[in-house]
């Protein structure tokens, strides 16, 4: 049986800067031997407005050479360096409607965003982290510009808030083997009950950093993560947490994106389904 190559879908915006996030998938797809796929999808308004039928397919013409020509300055250089294939595709029209799409269409297995120096994840103006992580069970990057960690550079992996199961799920195994040991280990507890019960289980393996919950916890996290160079954070989603679309889960993500300066891998909950 013919081995099938991995695929990880780059959700890009090429208005704003990428050849981070493209380097940061490039070290992804080294570590897991993915080829990617680049996405770039642009609203037909935010070409043309008020001009006639022909005029505008002429805009839209000559913006579509040129944006395929910038998206492959971009990504040549970094295909070539990473010895991984890069193809992107410049789609028009509904941004969600064609991601889905896509993903109907190429399957992938990773899905990875970028996001802003604002700290706001998005997408040509669309909440689309929200969207891509409610609706795709799969793994999903979130991309920082800073502390990145490329091929060049040693992966130092984080885990939030871990179970025992995390090494089994899809990638960890193949992360946790790559990276620099021991692996950093974040958990945030309620109460000194749940602390004295980690303390029990800890591995001599991991190096365990528990913090009890405030205001502050998660900047806190963010110091500690720096100081001990971690480049990716693992969060494991459970199949409960998705099921029931949790609010609190959705809250605690947003702040982890917002507050943390590193990239974040978002465990798959299942092998994704696009027949939904």
């Amino acid at each position: 049986m013919k081995n099938v190559k991995r695929k990880i879908l780059v959700l890009a915006d090429f208005n704003k800067s990428v050849e981070s996030i493209l380097k940061n998938t490039a070290g992804l797809a080294k570590i897991v031997d993915a080829d990617i796929d680049v996405l770039y999808v642009k609203k037909p308004t935010e070409l043309v407005e008020k001009e006639s039928q022909l005029s505008a397919m002429r805009t839209i013409n000559k913006e579509h050479f040129k944006i395929k020509k910038e998206m492959l300055i971009t990504t040549e250089p970094i295909s070539e360096a990473s010895g991984i294939n890069i193809n992107c595709s410049l789609h028009y029209g509904n941004v969600k409607n064609e991601i889905t799409q896509y993903i109907q269409e190429i399957e992938p297995d990773i899905i990875v965003l970028g996001k802003r120096k604002s700290k706001k994840i998005n997408l040509s103006g669309d909440n689309i982290a929200d969207f891509v992580i409610k609706e795709f069970s799969g793994p999903i990057m979130i991309s920082a510009d800073e502390n990145a960690f490329e091929l060049d550079k040693d992966l130092t992996l984080g885990l939030f808030n871990n179970s025992e199961d995390t090494s089994n799920l899809m990638f960890v195994k193949e992360l946790i083997n790559t990276s620099v040991k021991p692996l950093k280990s974040f958990r945030i507890v309620k109460n000194a009950q749940e602390l004295e019960e980690i303390k029990e289980t800890v591995s001599e393996l991991v190096d365990e950093y528990v913090f009890e919950y405030t205001d502050n916890t998660v900047k806190s996290i963010s110091n500690y993560m720096l100081k001990n160079n971690v480049n990716l954070l693992l969060l494991e989603r459970s199949k409960t947490n998705m099921k029931s679309k949790s609010k609190n889960f959705m809250s605690d993500l947003k702040t982890m994106m917002d507050t943390l300066n590193v990239s974040m891998l978002l465990t798959g909950v299942e092998h994704p389904d696009y027949s939904n």
